[in-house]
C-alpha cells in the first residue's frame, strides 16, 4: 500500500495548470523548471511523510518563487532545507522571508520530525503565479485580480479536494493570511470542505512587519496547532 510520502510525491509530479489566465499573469511549475526540486521535494517526503498518519492541515496561498517555487516544499527555501531538514540542493540558493518565520515556529513546536509527523502544508493554487509588473515578472496571489481568481478556483477546489484525500483532518484547518481566508471560506461554501476554519496571521507579514513581536505569534501558532 502506498504511504504518506508516495501519495504526496505522486500529487507533486502530476501537477499541471492548463486552464485560463489573465493575459499578464502566468503559472511557474517548480518541478518541471528545475530537475533538482523533483529530487529534493522527494527526499523530504520520504524523510517526514513515509507513513499513514492522519495530519492536520496548514494551508498557505500559493508557493513564491523563492521558496517552493525552487525546492518544492512549502515554506521552505535551500537554506532551511539544508541546515534544519538536511537536504541540500545544488542547483539554486534561495532566501525566502516567509521560510524564516516558518521554521523558527518549527523549532519552537519541537522540531522538524514532530512539525511535520503532525502537520500537511501546502496551498489550494500548489504553483507559483508570477504578473508582469513594468517589464519584469514579480510573485502574485491567486485572489490579486478578480478574473485571476475565477480562472483559478474550479482548479483550487479540486487541488483541496486531493490534499484532503491524503487523511487530512477536516474538522479544523488553519489558513495563513486573513485575506487567504475571506477567499478559501468561498471556496468552502461552495465545496463544503472543512467544519472549521482557524486563521493565523502568514509568516510573511510576521516576518516583515511584525518580526520584534514574533515569539508572540509563535506562541499563536503553537497553542492553535498543538490543541487536542
Amino acid at each position: 500500500m502506498k504511504n504518506l510520502a508516495d501519495k504526496i510525491i505522486s500529487f507533486n509530479k502530476n501537477l499541471h495548470y492548463s486552464g485560463k489566465l489573465p493575459h499578464d499573469f502566468q503559472v511557474l511549475n517548480p518541478y518541471f523548471n528545475n530537475p533538482e526540486t523533483m529530487i529534493v521535494m522527494e527526499k523530504f517526503y520520504r524523510k517526514y511523510y513515509s507513513d499513514s498518519n492522519q495530519r492536520k492541515f496548514l494551508i498557505g496561498i500559493n508557493p513564491s518563487r523563492h521558496g517552493a517555487g525552487v525546492t518544492g516544499v512549502p515554506f521552505t527555501d535551500t537554506k532551511r532545507l539544508e541546515s534544519v531538514c538536511g537536504i541540500r540542493m545544488e542547483s539554486a540558493r534561495t532566501h525566502e522571508i516567509s521560510s524564516v518565520f516558518m521554521y523558527y515556529m518549527i523549532e519552537s513546536y519541537g522540531g522538524a520530525a514532530e512539525f511535520y509527523r503532525d502537520i500537511y502544508i501546502n496551498s489550494p493554487f500548489p504553483l507559483a503565479i508570477v504578473r508582469k509588473s513594468k517589464g519584469s515578472w514579480i510573485n502574485a496571489n491567486y485572489y490579486d485580480d478578480r478574473e485571476l481568481f475565477n480562472d483559478v478556483k474550479d482548479f483550487m477546489i479540486d487541488s483541496l479536494k486531493k490534499h484532503i484525500s491524503l487523511n487530512l483532518d477536516t474538522s479544523e484547518v488553519f489558513i495563513l493570511g486573513k485575506k487567504n481566508a475571506e477567499f478559501i471560506s468561498k471556496l468552502n461554501q461552495e465545496a463544503n470542505l472543512f467544519n472549521k476554519m482557524t486563521v493565523l496571521e502568514h509568516p510573511r507579514y510576521i516576518q516583515q512587519y511584525k518580526s520584534k513581536e514574533k515569539d508572540l505569534y509563535i506562541d499563536k501558532y503553537i497553542l492553535a496547532l498543538k490543541k487536542f
